[in-house]
């Protein structure tokens, strides 16, 4: 008889239900030498529970096994290359995870008194002061939680303006080409959202921008790099075209990492922005949290920041809540201080060149990514890139294969797949940003891994459009699932 060997490690791991059998447990204790006391009776029949059915009953080792293989198929940035555009999913350095574990700052209280924060508040003070060199402003605020969080606070900044100019307008301008939450965040705010088309480059077209910018219009919520990973090259026009109308020129930061040590906002007329430190500035990305969202704006807009603001004067740093024009607390306490050590300490390992070294080498590689899938993925817009590229499945979808598939393809090799898409201007988009940190033999790979996909689309797309093949659950029915989820096991019959 042939005995079928069973590898350690399986990505046909079965569920924990299905290895359980009756009797087994995963604890074992010596008899009671105390009396035994009736759970009922001591907390109250409604309180107790006697079995949870279909609990699944194993030992001690096959918990540990069952979790530690399914440990190893959760994706991380450890294991190899997230090419998600638009979010920067980078390594960052383990260095900056020890400095937000020393004790004082880890186990730091929000009620401590002030007195006994100072080491805290200097973080926060140094962390400001260096956002506001880095982007060119004159004040931060590090109080939003995430981006879309940032984005909320910098429009209830420009209507709180607005307001103390006599009039907080009607419309907030959002092209295309802007990241999907920046028309939610302006009609939170309360303003109605106007779309701005781009034109043949991917980028705002200046002149329909000049006749719709008029008295109701409060901002233009720009994304610099865009979601194309162009530049906007007639920024400084963008500017001027608001300014001459009493407009803001508000810059969602999430391309960030594109910029940082090259350009500074600040100078080529941004008003105010949020940046993401849990994107540029070294937090782990993913999994809902944790984020950060600061607000860096120009001194025109200081008076108006969220309360309470960090302040130092003789004797240290204090809190300052008498801020009559603020907009209040956004924010329980002054956010997440964990994302702001982690942050500080990236900033100050990097130092000016080393920051300068991050956009530099985000670009070369993207451009590499670019340069290399050319020839096998249709390219919508020829303008030069920076810290990331877009192409669409257009070649791909005459074989009947869409970005969809080439990305639930692109598992079987291995890689996380790209932001399937996005941006919407381009239809079946591939979006890609290899970030700084991935070095020329893991793009080599990816590269590969896509140019391997793309001859597949057109010798065997059906193998594409079945992808992926290496998975526990393969090609599901996406419709179905979203509509029909399946949330509770059932035992088979």
């Amino acid at each position: 008889m042939t005995l079928k060997a069973r590898p350690h490690i399986t990505r046909d791991e079965s569920l924990v239900f299905e290895i359980s059998s009756p009797g087994k447990t995963a604890f074992q204790l010596p008899p009671l030498d105390v009396p035994t006391v009736d759970p009922a009776a001591a907390l109250g029949e409604d309180n107790v529970r006697q079995e949870i059915e279909g609990f699944p009953e194993i030992s001690e080792v096959e918990v540990v096994r069952h979790f530690t293989r399914l440990s190893s198929w959760n994706y991380a940035i450890d294991f190899g290359l997230y090419p998600l555009g638009s979010c920067t999913m980078k390594y960052n350095p383990r260095v900056n995870e020890v400095a937000a574990r020393v004790e004082g700052l880890a186990w730091a209280h929000p009620y401590q008194p002030i007195e006994l924060s100072q080491g805290t508040l200097e973080v926060m003070g140094a962390l400001e002061s260096a956002l506001a060199e880095i982007t060119g402003m004159d004040a931060v605020t590090l109080q939003p939680a995430a981006g879309a969080h940032g984005e909320l606070t910098g429009v209830l900044l420009t209507r709180a303006w607005l307001e103390s100019q006599g009039n907080p307008r009607k419309k907030v301008l959002v092209p295309d080409s802007a990241h999907g939450t920046n028309p939610a965040t302006a009609t939170m705010a309360g303003y109605q959202v106007q779309n701005i088309r781009s034109n043949a480059y991917g980028t705002v077209d200046v002149e329909e921008l000049a006749r719709t910018v008029n008295e109701d219009v409060a901002a233009l919520m720009l994304t610099n790099p865009n979601t194309l990973g162009v530049f906007e090259r007639n920024i400084a026009q963008i500017a001027d075209i608001l300014h001459s109308k009493g407009a803001l020129l508000y810059m969602d930061g999430a391309n960030m990492n594109a910029l940082i040590g090259i350009a500074r906002p600040g100078d080529f007329g941004v008003d105010l922005m949020h940046l993401n430190l849990h994107k540029t500035f070294s937090t782990p990305h993913g999994g809902g949290g944790p984020g950060s969202g600061p607000v860096a704006v120009k001194k025109h807009l200081e008076p108006f920041l969220p309360i309470p603001r960090l302040v130092r004067r003789t004797g240290g740093w204090t809190l300052d809540f008498d801020r009559p024009q603020s907009i209040g607390r956004v924010r329980a306490f002054y956010g997440n201080f964990g994302v702001f050590v982690r942050a500080l300490a990236y900033i100050m390992a990097c130092g000016g060149d080393g920051l300068t070294k991050i956009a530099m080498d985000a670009v070369l590689n993207a451009n590499y990514v670019r340069k290399k899938l050319e020839n096998y993925y249709e390219l919508p817009h020829r303008e030069p890139t920076m810290h990331e590229c877009v192409f669409s499945d257009e070649r791909q979808a005459k074989h009947g294969v869409r970005t969809a598939d080439i990305a639930k393809r692109l598992i079987d090799y291995g890689f996380h797949p790209y932001t399937v898409s996005f941006p919407l201007i381009v239809p079946g988009a591939l979006m890609i940003e290899p970030t700084e940190t991935e070095s020329k033999q893991e793009l080599d790979l990816f590269i590969d891994a896509l140019i391997a996909i793309a001859h597949e689309a057109e010798q065997d797309p059906e193998m594409v459009r079945q992808a992926p093949h290496s998975t526990r659950t393969s090609r599901v029915d996406e419709v179905s699932a979203a509509r029909k989820p399946v949330v509770r096991w059932k035992p088979p019959a």
